[in-house]
């Protein structure tokens, strides 16, 4: 059962995801998608692993995130997938967007939301609801990060949105 968590900077859309899998009655493997590229960064990677519980199985996903999915995915476990914009950010680089090889990875990753075994908890951002970017590259991620949640939530179950710390159902399953 997929559930698709989104909100913007500092909304407390990873708090949400990480309180669920906490009240998960089974195993949790994290699924770390975010490339360090900053110092600064870097401290608040290291502020999200010191807040997850330490028997939590930890992965990093890299590019393959749907390889990645399909290795730690098993019954009656929990995925926690942060996050979609991260993972989006590994196809952007000095060349520009890589866009082959992202829209074969962006398929893979949604035709394994239809194979798991498992629940998985999806967590994305929400940024086109700003200013819009003042360069290409820029306007090119929000677009691409705005279709993927698109596809993403027509494929999940549940979809939650996090403003100011609240979580805000948008889908939920039928009764």
């Amino acid at each position: 059962m997929p559930h698709l968590i989104t909100g913007g900077a500092r909304s407390g859309k990873s708090r949400h995801a990480e309180d669920l899998a906490r009240r998960h009655g089974g195993p949790v493997c994290y699924l770390a998608t975010a490339e360090v590229r900053d110092p600064e960064f870097a401290r608040r990677v290291e502020r999200h692993r010191a807040q997850r519980p330490a028997h939590w199985r930890v992965a990093e996903a890299g590019r393959g995130l749907a390889a990645a999915i399909a290795a730690h995915d098993a019954p009656g476990g929990l995925l926690l997938i942060d996050c979609l914009g991260m993972w989006l950010m590994r196809f952007f680089g000095e060349q520009g967007f890589d866009e082959s090889e992202y829209a074969v990875e962006r398929d893979a990753l949604l035709a394994a939301q239809g194979r798991l075994q498992g629940e998985v908890l999806l967590v994305s951002n929400e940024v086109g609801w700003g200013v819009v970017g003042g360069d290409a590259e820029t306007r090119r991620f929000v677009d691409e990060l705005g279709r993927l949640n698109q596809l993403a939530a027509a494929r999940c179950d549940r979809v939650t949105l996090v403003a100011c710390g609240l979580p805000l159902a948008l889908k939920e399953p039928a009764a």
